[in-house]
């Protein structure tokens, strides 16, 4: 499915038409370059899913975890400045991913042996005209 993103003002829209096709599971891998929209695609999904936290790209921090108003947990990770695949193991990413909460991730390319069978991949891209799409 193809989720076309106009410009910024419709990104809440397409981050809508997203979660009425999410499918079944709780992992979804964002692949897409430097610049592609990823961090901003995703916290316009956290907030239609009703984050009322600061959501921020979790570049430093690795993951951050975010609240929902009907108390769900969604953590987003950022796998950007991962150098070493033990990095994740000592992190308990097993604890996230297969916690049946929904998590989100950034850059998962550099951790791609330890995504779950089930996870969903997104791919974001950009045409000539700068619209953006979202693919999965």
């Amino acid at each position: 499915m193809e989720i076309w993103i106009r410009d910024i003002d419709h990104i809440r829209e397409a981050a809508k038409e997203f979660i009425l096709h999410m499918p079944k599971g709780n992992v979804f891998a964002f692949y897409g370059k430097m610049g592609a929209g990823k961090t901003t695609f995703i916290k316009a999904v956290c907030e239609e899913l009703g984050v009322d936290d600061v959501i921020t790209s979790p570049t430093f921090a690795i993951i951050n975890e975010y609240h929902t108003d009907k108390e769900d947990t969604i953590y987003h990770f950022d796998f950007y400045r991962i150098k070493k695949l033990e990095e994740v193991y000592d992190m308990g990413y097993e604890d996230y991913f297969y916690s049946g909460r929904l998590c989100f991730i950034e850059w998962p390319e550099l951790i791609e042996e330890l995504l779950p069978e089930d996870v969903t991949k997104v791919r974001m891209k950009e045409n000539r005209t700068g619209e953006r799409f979202v693919e999965f």
